[in-house]
Parts: structure tokens; sequence; C-alpha cells
């Protein structure tokens, strides 16, 4: 039955009031400048919105306005807003926005989406916000809360935050346009989380489809001795970037019995003290004997009964590549395959791994389940990236990739995603360049297998895009 999006809107306005407020709406209040809505934009993206507050705070000490910004070095603006996710990208935009505006518009903020998507670091979310906010016209800014929650309560059905965009234009009725942003950030940081939400305090209760959603455990309700697993995989690229972007936070939203890291980029004692010691699990460490290179780490709520660090082939061990945790019924494989490399010249190397680990889990599928998670640095069919056609000879894509893709599914073991989720479109990375994640431009690498007899134990298996970090994002599944 469709909702009554009147009715929700009006009750979460009511909700919201005393949550707190997203930053640019922070600015927006203390403010009417362009400018610094603009800057504020940009510097939230793919960040906290305490660390841009911070950020702002210090760079519009130093640049109030165009033309203080201009006088700043790149450098400059580097130190200003660190720690901010990708600041030495953004500091680039922040360099050449006073030159572009200049060119452009006549050293003037624009006031469309059009205009404004010209811009340095400027997107249609960035550009729809500015609208919307500094200038109070009718734009629809959506950010991840907004696609999630959306989706959530089927008033749109888009795999991508510009499809949601787009179906909103058409449906949403446009008094909401200017609000909807503001409101459901504030609810998806405070209620609606993009793990494990707060539905048992949620004020929307029954009238909330749900769709997709797996409510948080409610506190002092015991977990029954049937239920399942939640077991996350995330390529990191770099632990210790990773926790200066929240981490800790989403490690706790994530709410994963099993949580597999790739790429940590560390050795242990290279980690902080919260790092090692995160709270409610025990940590597993197989890192490369090359410092900030690959690299594999596990947390676990529960203790395994067996660890089993690499192959057994000193050269594929030395890289940190495998660990697996042993446990009653089953084997946890956390992975980081080889990537071929520019001009396939690991290509043979990468091959040689394939086969070994392929070996490895056939081998241990004949004692009990098998689950094998991680980067695998191949998208298997066309339907796996955005550009199949112009990739067939690159690395993750060659038909000797795919091909040991093919025969290791063969071999007895299942994409799991692929139980649930037939659909293009649906990516685990996405290149820092171009803009690429924004506008769905990936490819699918991430996967969790298990072993064939093991079907019936899997009860879900998805992808959580909405989580930042990384260029990567985490793949979740859920096992009986």
């Amino acid at each position: 039955m469709p909702i009554d999006i009147d009715q929700f809107i009006t009750t979460l306005e009511q909700e919201v009031r005393d949550y707190q407020v997203p930053v640019v709406d922070l600015i927006a209040v203390q403010t009417n400048d362009p400018y610094r809505i603009l800057v504020a934009t940009i510097l939230s993206a793919r960040t906290r919105d305490e660390v841009t507050a911070k950020a702002a705070t210090r760079l519009f000490k130093e640049a109030p306005d165009l033309d203080s910004l201009a006088g700043l070095s790149e450098e400059r603006l580097a130190e200003l807003i660190k720690p901010v996710g990708f600041f030495r990208n953004k500091a680039g935009y922040l360099a050449k926005l006073p030159e572009s505006l200049d060119r452009e518009f006549n050293g003037k903020i624009p006031e469309t989406v059009e205009q404004l998507c010209k811009l340095p670091g400027v997107g249609r979310k960035t550009a729809n916000l500015v609208v919307a906010v500094a200038f109070k016209k009718p734009a629809i800014c959506v950010d991840t809360h907004v696609h999630r929650i959306m989706n959530i309560w089927a008033y749109v059905q888009t795999a991508t935050p510009l499809a949601t965009e787009m179906a909103l234009r058409r449906q949403l009725p446009e008094k909401y346009w200017l609000k909807i942003n503001s409101i459901l950030v504030a609810f998806g940081q405070g209620t609606c989380k993009s793990q494990r939400p707060h539905c048992d305090r949620c004020v929307l209760g029954d009238s909330c489809p749900k769709i997709g959603v797996t409510p948080r455990k409610i506190p002092g309700r015991k977990t029954t001795t049937n239920s399942s697993l939640k077991m996350v995989s995330w390529n990191v690229n770099g632990l210790r970037a990773v926790e200066k972007k929240g981490f800790i936070d989403l490690a706790n939203e994530l709410d994963a019995d099993l949580l597999a890291l790739q790429e940590i980029k560390a050795l242990p004692e290279q980690l902080s003290e919260q790092l090692l010691n995160l709270p409610g699990y025990k940590a597993y460490y197989h890192s490369a004997e090359k410092k900030g290179y690959a690299g594999v780490c596990t947390y676990s709520r529960v203790e395994p009964d067996n660890i089993i660090y690499g192959l057994g082939n000193e050269e594929f061990d030395r890289e940190g590549r495998v660990l697996t945790l042993e446990f009653a019924d089953f084997y946890f494989i956390n992975t980081y395959f080889p990537n071929a490399q520019h001009g396939l010249h690991r290509l043979p190397f990468k091959l040689d791994f394939n086969e070994t680990i392929q070996a490895f889990c056939r081998q241990l599928a004949k004692k009990k389940s098998v689950i094998i998670c991680g980067d695998l640095n191949v998208a298997h069919q066309a339907i796996d990236l955005a550009n199949p056609k112009s990739n067939e000879k690159n690395p993750g894509f060659t038909i000797e990739e795919r091909n040991w893709l093919d025969s290791f599914l063969a071999a007895g073991f299942i994409d799991t995603f692929r139980i649930f989720n037939q659909e293009a479109g649906q990516y685990t990375w996405w290149s820092y360049r171009f803009n690429a994640r924004a506008r769905n431009i990936g490819w699918r690498i991430d996967y969790f297998c298990v072993d064939e007899k093991s079907r019936r134990r899997v009860r879900n298996s998805t992808i959580k895009a909405e989580i930042l970090g990384s260029d990567h994002c985490p793949i979740a599944l859920e096992w009986k």
C-alpha cells in the first residue's frame, strides 16, 4: 500500500526539530552568504558533520570571502581543512574556485544546478543543496540518506541517488523540495540509520514499509539460538586512513558479528589503541611484510577454534592476503586478491594465487561449510561494471580473470549476492576520479561466496553502497 507522503514528512518535520541540525543548514542559519554555503557543502561530502564544522570554522577564519580564498595556496588550504574526507582533492577544488567563478560567472556564485555543476568539485548533490539552501529555489538534494529512506518507504524504487532525484522531481510535491534533504539527513543520522536503524522508537511505527531493513537488536532482548550471524566485508584502503573518517562509529553501526577488512596497509603495532581494542571484538591480523601495503584483518565477536594464516605459500603469504578463522561448523576466509595491474604484468601471479586459493577452499569444504569474502579484484560479468566494452583488456575484467571465476563457481561455490539481486548498477568500488561514485560508474569486485551445500544457510547478501570512507563500500551476509 502506498505511503501517505504528506503525513510522513509532516510527522518527521516535527520529530527532527530537536535533532542535530545538518552542518550546511546550520551555516545557512548563521549566514545567508552563498560563498560560505557553497564551500561548506564541498567540504561536507563524505565527511561527518562535526568534522566539517570544525574545518569550515578554521577555513572561514582565514578566508571569509572569495578574495581571501584566492590568496591561499593549495597547501595552506589542505592544512586548514584536514581531516575532512579527501581533503587534498577538496583543497585543489577550493584553490581553483575563485578563478573559475571569475571566468565563468563574473565572480558571483551561480544560482542554477547546471551552472554550479561547472565549478570544480561540484556535482548534482552539492549543486542542488546550494540552490535550495543558499538561494531558496526549488531543488532536490539527494544524498545517501534521502536515497536510502525514500527506497525504504517504497516511495521510489531506484538504484542510485541520481535516479532518486529524477524520480522525486516527477512525484514529490514541490512544497517539500527545499526541506526534504535536511529532514531526512537529520532523521537518517538520528533514527533511521544506515545500519541497524532504530525502528523500535521510530515515530512512523508500523506505517513504514521497512523495505530492505534489518532493525537493530532491541536493548535487553535476548538473542535466540536460531538467530543469524551478520558478516561484513570491506576493503578499507588503509585502516589508519579510514579511522580518521569515522571507522569506529561505522563499525558500531555495521554491528557485524564478523567484520573482515582488506587492504589495511598496516602492521598491528602501527595501529591506535582504539583499533587494536574495538569494543566487543577480538582482532586477528595477517599483515604484509612490506609496510603500507595489502594486509587483512578480521574483527570477531566469537572466539574461533583455530586460525590459519595464509595459504602455505611464501610468495603469496608475505603479502598478507588470506586469513581464515575456523568455527565449529564453518570456515570464514578473509581474502584480498592481487590486482593484475597496469599492463597486466601481475596477471600470471594473480592466476597462480587464484588456483591456489581455489584448491584451499575445496579442501576446507570437505570438512564443513566455507564462507570466503573480500576484494577479489575481478568483475565477473558485463552486468558487474558500468563500462564493460572499454574494459575488456583491463585489469579486473580480462577474459583470464573472468574465466577463473567461472571455474571457481563451477567447482561448487556460489556468488551469494546474485542469489538475491540480478540488477545492473550494483557496484562495490568506484574510482576516486571523475566523480565516479556520485555518477555510479563502478565495478562489483567484492564478494561473499559460499560452498554449494551451504546455500540454505544464506539468508541475505547485500551491498552497503551508502557507507563512505573508502573507494570500496562494505558488503554484508546474513548466515544461519
